[in-house]
């Protein structure tokens, strides 16, 4: 959690709140990658699509 607070902390600081969303997509993006390897939450993953 250490790393979290740092990472916001980092930008607030240096007003790059252009790179929020960014982060964001990159954690849904895994999110979706590691739910999509359990095989009893694939279909339900690929009705998404």
């Amino acid at each position: 959690m250490e790393f979290i607070k740092e990472l916001f902390l980092f930008l607030k600081t240096r007003k790059r709140y252009w790179l929020i969303p960014l982060i964001v997509v990159f954690v849904l993006c895994a999110a979706l990658i590691v739910l999509s390897s359990v095989p009893a939450l694939a279909p339900f993953i690929y009705t998404i699509f």
